[in-house]
């Protein structure tokens, strides 16, 4: 039996019985989610929350001032930031600033993993941020939020994280990368759905962490895994899928140009997003 199906296996069966180690959300996204599940919360009490992590204060503060936004005026209080950002997308915003913390390991080659993840994420984040504002500039439509597809985008590959922590106890697997890859291409999808699941999170991030590389899944009308693809195919991320899935995006008018994808305002709009996180 080789290495790589002796981890597939190990997985699998963890999956089966529920005993894999799933990430917990950190803390302080806990505590800004269940403040904004509150009826009575208000921007001031909302406000105390977030300065308590000092690192999510600054970032929100620098969100609020971002073309993100797209306000001039600077914001220089975590209570102005939460006015401007408001209370709806202060729930996604900060889980979202909060996700880097899981991307982290004791152990250096696994560090090396998820930094890589890290940064190819934020990538596919920036581009389907973009791919959003094009679209909604175009159709105006807007049942879809930005703060709702920026999460959406963090946690499309979050089934890698346990498939790495449990990885890091075979270091065989890490001298021979391919064996790891074809453990999480197997397995990362279902790994994701039940992170999902288990944080509570709704159908939306269900369906995209376990279905956005399987291009047979489409909903039935426009959806975040649809942006979630494009960027994935713009970073690189979708193997040799890239043209069937900017065929797909034409076919559901998620974008009505592919050559808008190389334009200078898709550029802009992708690094903008990027700073976000940087």
């Amino acid at each position: 039996m080789s290495t790589q199906n002796a981890l597939s296996t190990i997985l699998v069966e963890k999956i089966n019985n529920d005993t894999l180690v799933l990430p917990t959300l950190p803390a302080i996204a806990l505590k800004v989610r269940k403040a904004a599940d509150d009826p009575d919360i208000n921007l001031n009490a909302m406000a105390d929350v977030i300065g308590q992590d000092p690192s999510l204060g600054a970032r929100m503060i620098k969100i609020a001032n971002s073309a993100y936004m797209g306000r001039s005026v600077k914001v220089t209080s975590i209570g102005q930031a939460v006015t401007r950002i408001g209370l709806r997308q202060i729930k996604n915003i900060s889980t979202a600033l909060a996700m880097e913390q899981l991307f982290v390991s004791k152990n250096d080659i696994v560090t090396r993993y998820l930094q890589k993840e890290w940064v190819s994420t934020v990538g596919i984040v920036a581009n389907s941020m973009a791919v959003l504002q094009l679209y909604i500039s175009r159709t105006k439509k807007r049942e879809m939020s930005l703060d709702t597809m920026t999460l959406a985008a963090l946690v499309h590959n979050i089934g890698v994280l346990p498939v790495l922590t449990e990885a890091e106890r075979h270091p065989e697997v890490f001298a021979n990368p391919s064996f790891l890859d074809v453990a999480i291409d197997k397995l990362s999808g279902r790994v994701g759905a039940s992170i999902m699941k288990e944080w509570g999170f709704g159908e939306t991030f269900v369906n995209v962490s376990q279905h956005w590389k399987d291009l047979s899944f489409i909903p039935e009308s426009v959806d975040y895994i649809d942006f979630v693809r494009v960027g994935a195919a713009l970073s690189g991320a979708m193997d040799n899928q890239k043209d069937a899935v900017l065929n797909l995006a034409m076919q559901r008018n998620v974008v009505d140009d592919i050559s808008v994808l190389h334009s200078d305002e898709f550029t802009e709009l992708s690094n903008s997003a990027k700073q976000i996180f940087m």
